[in-house]
């Protein structure tokens, strides 16, 4: 678990007190910051740069890899001879995932293609600190990482990977284009029905996920919140859903996700999205309340996205999802092989 969390309007400018006590002599702190904000000099002032640290803008358009985690931290050795003394992630899922994967890969040898999977880091990482400014995605609370490798697209998953300290400003979400604010909404109303249709369900994760599911659909399917308290609400759903999967795991559309990103180079919010519209026979429930929300807001889910793949494209989505096997246990129980075969997978991938 994240061990130190603030929240409120505002507690971003807390950040400079917060990182006082961890500042190393000589040893810089590295901002990585969604370029969104690159000409946002009004917010670039608030992170109150000081000494030799650094900050470095980091484009959210694609998927992070794992040649990108490794390209950083190359960079940021060249540059400085001490360890930082901490990295800070400021951006959406994307960003925050890269200043994880930083973090852990400052310390432990080798690519970070090299931890992809479950428990392979072996030293803790450097101290690192997740700044969310969208709210859905879960990052800025899970064990995870999620990157593309050159084979495959997982996370490092461990121990080492959560972050030392959050802070929640909702403020920071505030000018979030609509259809972006909707598809990281829906990853995490999407992490909640995954976690609590699960096989791994227990009374821990279940309490977390049940309050984001609640939460979301107050959010998306109700009309009394304004839109600050829509704000506080889906930052502290999207804390609540990352809670709920740590402790259990997602399902179907995360593990078709993860092919769709690793072929097409979807995003992961709108991947979601795009699979979940087609998951009526395992959440039946869950997806008429989705379709409701994607009318609610007049939101349009991109169709036809596989029509014209060729069949090396299709045969490698299909690995890569059948990869997944902790989310095939999870959503469909140890027999999954014999639900989820590579045929049903094409059927469903060429629905989309």
């Amino acid at each position: 678990m994240v061990p130190k969390v603030v929240f409120g309007e505002g507690c971003f400018d807390q950040l400079t007190s917060i990182l006082s006590s961890h500042k190393k002599e000589k040893a810089p702190f590295i901002f990585l910051v969604d370029d969104v904000f690159e000409k946002n000099t009004e917010f670039l002032d608030r992170i109150n740069l000081r000494f030799n640290d650094k900050l470095i803008f980091i484009s959210a358009e694609e998927e992070p890899k794992t040649s990108q985690v490794d390209d950083l931290v190359k960079d940021i050795k060249a540059e400085f001879t001490y360890a930082p003394s901490g990295i800070i992630g400021i951006g959406g899922g994307t960003v925050m995932d890269l200043a994880k994967a930083v973090s852990i890969m400052l310390i432990n040898k080798g690519s970070a293609a090299d931890y992809q999977g479950w428990d392979l880091v072996k030293q803790k990482a450097v101290y690192h600190v997740g700044i969310p400014t969208i709210s859905g995605t879960g990052a800025e609370v899970s064990r995870t990482t999620v990157l593309t490798g050159p084979v495959r697209k997982l996370g490092i998953n461990s121990d080492f990977t959560p972050f030392d300290q959050v802070i929640l400003d909702p403020d920071l979400t505030i000018g979030v284009p609509k259809n972006q604010w909707f598809y990281t909404g829906m990853d995490c109303f999407i992490h909640c029905v995954e976690s609590l249709n699960g096989t791994f369900l227990n009374a821990f994760s279940q309490s977390y996920g049940e309050k984001a599911y609640d939460l979301c659909l107050e959010i998306f399917l109700g009309d009394s919140l304004s839109e600050e308290e829509s704000r506080a609400k889906l930052m502290m759903a999207s804390w609540h859903g990352g809670m709920s999967i740590a402790y259990s795991q997602v399902g179907v559309a995360h593990a078709m996700s993860y092919g769709l990103g690793y072929v097409l180079g979807t995003k992961h919010g709108v991947g979601n999205c795009i699979v979940f519209q087609h998951l009526e026979e395992f959440y039946p429930k869950d997806v008429a309340l989705f379709k409701k929300m994607v009318e609610k807001h007049n939101i349009e889910i991109p169709q036809g996205i596989c029509k014209n793949l060729s069949r090396e494209q299709m045969e490698t989505m299909i690995t890569v999802a059948l990869g997944m096997v902790p989310l095939w246990e999870n959503a469909l129980g140890s027999n999954w092989e014999a639900i989820i075969t590579p045929e049903k997978l094409k059927e469903l991938y060429l629905r989309m």
